[in-house]
């Protein structure tokens, strides 16, 4: 039986359905944790095998196979890039991961393949997880039934505003960047202490993002247009240094 439809209803019901499931199972952070799905599986499948931050390390081929098994049943090397750019300090503001091995560098050499590396959870990536087994959050079945992942991470720090985030969905895209703790949890508790404050009075606290690789940031309007309108251009410029060595070279630092 074929039921008698119109194109142009059945290609709008089709595109948001597949607009929705890119947005909510691939491309875009949960606010509640800053994390996509591949990074939250990650996470989840390191606690679960004990891997805390005072643990030993772990290979991470280990750590890549516990997630693909488990939660996330496709390619390893997206698990494995997704695993390693929360283990770089240049990458994120604060890594949910500790590697011990080459995890590639701020110049763009790649990381050692998985066989090699080691991981862990950081101090960070385990408060990430703090209470979980406390019924802190809904739980839902993996995609095969044999067990359950966390729908979200309890996640008691602001991780979506310190390291920020990005990704390209359907129809939308964001860019959220990283921020200093300190400036973000004196912002929160003011926050708490005046719910009515407005975007302005955060300004206080917050003096704009705060990016690992470091940087000067260019133009103070800019940061509060952002900040105001939720979209603004951000401009930064590098620092360096000059140091004349012998035989009358330079070296920029």
């Amino acid at each position: 039986y074929i039921k008698p439809r119109e194109i142009t209803e059945e290609m709008r019901e089709s595109y948001l359905d597949y607009a929705m499931s890119v947005i909510i199972s691939r491309a875009l952070p949960d606010v509640r944790d800053g994390l996509k799905p591949v990074h939250r599986r990650i996470l989840y499948a390191m606690y679960e095998d004990g891997l805390r931050h005072t643990a030993k390390f772990r290979k991470s081929a280990t750590v890549v196979g516990s997630c693909l098994g488990r939660y996330h049943p496709h390619g390893d090397t997206a698990v494995y890039d997704a695993l390693v750019r929360m283990a770089q300090d240049f990458s994120l503001r604060y890594p949910l991961i500790q590697g011990q091995g080459n995890f590639g560098s701020i110049d763009g050499d790649s990381a050692a393949a998985q066989r090699y590396t080691e991981c862990r959870l950081s101090a960070i990536g385990e408060q990430m997880l703090q209470d979980i087994e406390r019924d802190t959050v809904d739980f839902r079945p993996n995609y095969d039934g044999t067990r359950t992942e966390p729908a979200v991470l309890p996640s008691p720090v602001p991780q979506l505003l310190l390291n920020g985030s990005f990704g390209i969905a359907v129809g939308m895209a964001t860019n959220i960047p990283p921020h200093n703790i300190s400036e973000v949890l004196c912002a929160a508790i003011y926050l708490v202490d005046h719910p009515s404050s407005t975007t302005e009075d955060l300004f206080q606290f917050i003096q704009g993002p705060d990016f690992p690789t470091g940087g000067i940031i260019y133009g103070k309007k800019d940061i509060i247009t952002a900040y105001s309108q939720g979209k603004g251009a951000i401009l930064m410029r590098g620092k360096a240094e000059i140091r004349e060595q012998e035989r009358g070279n330079f070296q920029i630092l």
